[in-house]
């Protein structure tokens, strides 16, 4: 008996995920589907892709077969099962479970046993039998850049994207496909929006997939973000953070009145609580101070600088650079 090497049929390593694993059946189950696919001998390999999807995709029957891949395959390719060896997965009497009656090899039915199982159609299938087979559609990712006020108040946009799906001829053709879309408010960099039935159309009758929106935020020239905190960097005149004022800064709702303590100093962070992107949990505005200096100075003030100077001569402001 020839042995299957399941791993290899959907072209992924011993070390695969899962999530690997789910993915490479998809690809190559859409790939030699038999209402879609040209390729020469699709029927044979779309019913080993199944197969091997059968026994990789349950973590209990994959351990029992790379046990089995270890003692009981040769060198020359066939397989002897490990004396006493005896299936504990579930698979005997026919418990496929979601293989939609797969026509198994004879490999499969030797090492698992219980038999084939009933359900198949009567119309030919490369010699064999034709699955009716039920395929979800695939899921299909898309990237929406807003503007941050766009994020932050919620809207409405238009999203273009490409569906691939089965034409009259039995060809798999691409499709683009436009939406218009609700944006929540409060949306951020990375989140993700899913509207369920959006992506591309199954094969066989299976329900269509999801679209997933990624959002990306446009650069703004004065805000960041940092997780729902909105920043701004406010400059104040040297007087202002000495002796304190009022100040008007911006916020993405709106200007609003923001008192400098006196004896401020550049970088320090002043919170607006609720100020920043909307949520269960708002978020804060955080005002970053920066003193900004005039570029020129009237021969007046340069002498109240110098009697500053004068005032203050105990003053250090590198004193803590000092070694």
């Amino acid at each position: 008996m020839d042995f299957k090497d399941y791993y290899a049929v959907l072209g992924v390593s011993e070390s695969a995920t899962p999530e690997d694993i789910k993915k490479a059946y998809r690809k190559l189950a859409r790939k030699y589907h038999p209402d879609v696919s040209k390729e020469e001998n699709a029927s044979d390999k779309f019913k080993d892709v199944g197969e091997a999807y059968e026994v990789l995709k349950d973590p209990e029957k994959r351990a029992e077969y790379d046990q089995l891949r270890k003692y009981g395959a040769r060198a020359d390719g066939s397989f002897q099962p490990p004396p006493g060896w005896q299936s504990a997965s579930g698979f005997g009497g026919g418990g496929y479970t979601e293989a939609d009656a797969r026509q198994f090899s004879e490999f499969f039915e030797e090492i698992f046993g219980g038999g084939r199982r009933s359900g198949f159609s009567g119309a030919d299938f490369g010699g064999g039998f034709r699955q009716s087979v039920r395929m979800r559609g695939e899921d299909v990712h898309a990237r929406l850049a807003l503007f941050l006020e766009e994020a932050f108040n919620g809207c409405e946009k238009q999203v273009s994207f490409t569906v691939h799906e089965v034409d009259d001829h039995g060809r798999m053709m691409p499709r683009q496909k436009t939406l218009k879309v609700k944006i929540p408010a409060g949306m951020r960099e990375g989140q993700h929006i899913r509207l369920k039935g959006q992506g591309a159309p199954g094969v066989g009758g299976g329900e269509p997939g999801d679209l997933f929106i990624e959002i990306e935020l446009a650069p703004h020239p004065h805000f960041s973000i940092e997780g729902r905190d909105v920043l701004v960097t406010v400059p104040v005149a040297p007087w202002e953070a000495a002796l304190g004022a009022t100040v008007t800064v911006p916020t993405v709702s709106g200007k609003v009145n923001v008192k400098v303590p006196k004896g401020s100093t550049s970088g320090r962070k002043l919170r607006l609580k609720g100020k920043g992107f909307p949520g269960k949990h708002p978020g804060d505005q955080i005002v970053v101070l920066q003193v900004a200096m005039p570029e020129q100075h009237t021969a007046e003030a340069e002498k109240l600088y110098e009697k500053l100077a004068e005032l203050e001569k105990g003053f250090d402001p590198r004193s803590k650079l000092h070694v």
